[in-house]
């Protein structure tokens, strides 16, 4: 029932959004309701559940990372005003649809694990594995900000508008930020593995499914091809490109 209830929620928040960024025409809510939507579920969904403690962190954590990024997403949208992944999109309101229907459904698949843990009547309290996937949480959220304030401070600096970011985190992986992501997304997922027994070990799909689209889908792909297209012809990003991984932060290849 909560994941049903989790579902119809999601699509209600982005259905509600959607209807004011088409009527609008304008991105600026975009990102904003992304975040939001996971805040939302995470704080409703306990109310279906015992309401202990473990399941009461897991929610706030959510809450926490939601709060930031969403922060800092709606922020950097309000300084660019425009977000040209919907050039071809804010016209079109089929396809526009498409998005946030894609998007409610996403949110709520990656919430699965934290949906099941805070919806149960009867949980176990903090051990070893709602530790160290706390533990995993907390190294995903750091480095998920720093990287974003590092490449914040980078463009915000006169003459860094049109350059690309290459130090700090970003000196050992091109998007340290989507490795924090998904490392949130385990954390999560480690920190319900005491509940989780026969089908309900299907909520794993949740950190698959961030995993997935960072890597194949919305994420990399989408800026890798960005980047190509802005810094390809500079010699200085072909050969940042060369030496430094992708995703997992490592020392740069000689």
């Amino acid at each position: 029932m909560a994941i049903l209830l989790s579902f119809a929620a999601s699509l209600a928040i982005n259905a509600a959004f959607f209807a004011f960024a088409a009527a609008r025409r304008t991105d600026v809510v975009t990102d904003l309701s992304y975040s939001l939507s996971f805040a939302v579920l995470a704080i409703a969904l306990p109310f279906l559940g015992a309401g202990e403690a473990v399941q009461l962190v897991a929610s706030a954590l959510v809450v926490v990372w939601a709060a930031r990024l969403g922060g800092y997403l709606f922020r950097r949208i309000r300084r660019t005003k425009v977000d040209h992944r919907f050039d071809e999109l804010r016209d079109d309101p089929l396809r526009f649809a498409r998005f946030w229907l894609l998007q409610a459904l996403a949110v709520a698949v990656i919430m699965l694990p934290v949906t099941y843990l805070v919806s149960r009547e009867e949980v176990p309290g903090f051990g070893a594995w709602a530790i160290a996937g706390a533990a995993l949480w907390l190294v995903g959220f750091l480095v998920e900000a720093v990287a974003d304030l590092q490449k914040s401070a980078f463009k915000s600096r006169p003459g860094n508008r049109d350059r690309f970011v290459s130090s700090g985190l970003w000196r050992y992986s091109r998007h340290p930020n989507y490795f924090g992501e998904i490392l949130v997304w385990w954390g999560l997922f480690a920190y319900a593995v005491p509940v989780l027994e026969g089908w309900a070990w299907l909520v794993v799909a949740g950190p698959l499914a961030i995993t997935a689209l960072l890597l194949f889908v919305s994420g990399i792909p989408l800026l890798e091809r960005s980047a190509e297209e802005r810094y390809g012809d500079d010699p200085a990003y072909r050969e940042y490109r060369r030496r430094t991984s992708i995703l997992v932060p490592l020392p740069p290849r000689d």
